[in-house]
């Protein structure tokens, strides 16, 4: 996958050429934490991408490099993964150039998955109006390709931990009928993704995290 920066303004001219030429040799494996304005803790569950990472590399026979890198949304570094992960509690800003930076990478072909780690959804859910305005968050249904892209979960987005007593749902942006943003909300997916001793979660449910996670990862380096 090549991502390609659009050059938007005048200023930024010159960093766009050299980004677009160096995303010729972009490495299609890699994942980051996208680190947000705002005050919400973007750096949370710290074990859990390095974990699903490895189990990927383990049983989806990807070659994803585990040393976690941290962007920022306003960076056009962005545009070096093809997938980003975005998690916390609490609030999140997005400025202008932000939201632009992140509309750009993810019409060029970027994904990025937004776990929230309960009560980020009503201050990501307004953000993400800047970044599309005319393109709102809608709920995937259970028969799309990301819930069987590696693992079969026909019931769509699987319940690791119990906050309000909801019903998970996975959310999503599409363009151009590709999904390029998924929101799971009322699941907690990195909490399963996270050492046993952080949560004490069976088993069985850390693998359910994990194996929806191999999921998103699939599908985001193959569409």
């Amino acid at each position: 996958m090549k991502l390609k920066s659009k050059k938007t303004k005048p200023l930024t001219l010159l960093l766009g050429i050299v980004m677009s030429l160096t995303s010729i040799q972009l490495v299609a494996q890699d994942v980051a934490v996208l680190r947000y304005k705002g005050g919400g803790d973007w750096y949370s569950n710290p074990t859990a991408l390095p974990n699903l990472i490895r189990y990927c590399n383990d049983h989806i026979d990807t070659n994803i490099n585990e040393n976690i890198q941290t962007v920022e949304v306003g960076s056009t570094d962005i545009f070096q993964f093809p997938l980003l992960h975005m998690t916390g509690h609490g609030n999140v800003f997005f400025s202008d150039d932000d939201a632009e930076n992140l509309r750009n990478y993810l019409i060029s072909g970027g994904f990025l998955h937004i776990d929230d780690n309960y009560g980020m959804e009503p201050y990501v859910t307004e953000e993400l109006k800047k970044v599309f305005p005319n393109n709102t968050l809608k709920e995937i249904p259970k028969d799309h390709e990301i819930f069987n892209s590696a693992y079969n979960f026909p019931n769509g987005l699987p319940k690791i931990h119990e906050h309000d007593g909801k019903a998970p749902q996975a959310f999503g942006i599409f363009h151009e009928n590709r999904l390029v943003l998924l929101f799971t909300f009322e699941s907690d997916l990195g909490d399963g993704w996270e050492d046993q001793e952080v949560h004490n979660d069976p088993e069985e449910v850390r693998e359910k995290a994990l194996k929806m996670g191999a999921n998103i990862v699939k599908y985001a380096f193959t569409n």
